[in-house]
């Protein structure tokens, strides 16, 4: 496209194309990038309105806080943990339904359901397992074991990764289950007939032409680990025991106490660990197309 026709596309379709975005533009800009401008300012000063500059203050005191820092610990270990097993779990899964096996449709409507759950639902659902009455307890009782106090012991974070997991994996096991379905099936009729066993079409076929829809899989996990907040904050309160104190429950505790530097300097500390999580998963992901290229 030259200059010329470039000039004569804005003029026609570029304007009405403009027309039809700018009220979403308009409205994404107003409350979010914006405010998400102002609150990294925010997180520069020592006030709300009119605040002096002070620098990176504010970062050094929020990374100096134990409470931050072990809410950032927790943050990490949890995704950490969760999306190397909801990976896991949905690429097993979606490999599973991919066969022709007995009930496979119902198979993939339970998987989905989760998804249309309401979060208060489904934070009531697992109140009814692991509530000190509840019915592991129960189990255990039956058993001569003793109760345990799931969401104030250690395994509290066992119970959000559970929970993660089960929220999830039926958005995963969609995307893992288009990516085996758009694998041409010559491939491995080509690799049969060549002797190639299952283990082998696995690694040389599946997985390779699966990373790209893998890459995307991973990045929607770890975005959606950042917002287990509600989950938690539904079932374990403001102040949770301390092994799943996330950097939700920090910044929400800020913004209680109208601390509002810590919170944008927590948040943008967030923000910009996602931006260098994601800038990462592109780069590898950029890499590896060009070399499969």
């Amino acid at each position: 496209m030259n200059r010329r026709s470039l000039r004569r596309w804005m003029r026609k379709d570029g304007i009405k194309a403009l027309w039809f975005l700018a009220p979403s533009l308009i409205g994404f800009a107003v409350f979010y990038i914006i405010p998400f401008v102002m609150g990294v300012y925010e997180s520069f000063t020592d006030g709300s309105l009119g605040g002096r500059f002070v620098g990176f203050d504010n970062y050094r005191q929020v990374l100096g806080s134990g409470s931050f820092r072990k809410a950032a610990a927790n943050t990490l270990l949890f995704t950490g943990v969760s999306v190397p097993l909801l990976i896991l779990l949905s690429l097993l899964l979606a490999v599973l339904l991919n066969q022709s096996i007995y009930m496979r449709g119902w198979l993939r409507t339970s998987f989905i359901l989760p998804l249309v759950v309401p979060v208060a639902s489904t934070v009531m659902f697992w109140q009814i397992l692991f509530d000190w009455n509840g019915t592991f307890n129960a189990w255990l009782h039956h058993f001569h074991k003793d109760r345990i106090d799931w969401m104030q012991s250690d395994g509290s974070m066992a119970v959000i990764v559970i929970m993660y997991i089960w929220k999830n994996i039926g958005y995963n096991v969609i995307l893992f289950l288009a990516g085996l379905q758009s694998i041409p099936k010559d491939y491995y009729e080509t690799a049969q007939i060549e002797g190639a066993g299952r283990i082998r079409q696995w690694f040389h076929i599946t997985l390779v032409y699966l990373t790209p829809t893998m890459f995307f899989v991973i990045l929607m996990s770890i975005i959606n680990s950042f917002k287990v907040f509600r989950e938690t904050y539904l079932l374990a309160g403001e102040y949770p025991y301390d092994r799943i104190y996330m950097m939700q429950h920090y910044m929400n505790n800020m913004f209680f106490s109208l601390d509002i530097q810590k919170l944008t300097t927590a948040a943008t500390l967030m923000v910009a660990c996602i931006v260098f999580l994601v800038t990462g998963l592109l780069s590898i992901e950029r890499r590896f197309r060009d070399n499969l290229g």
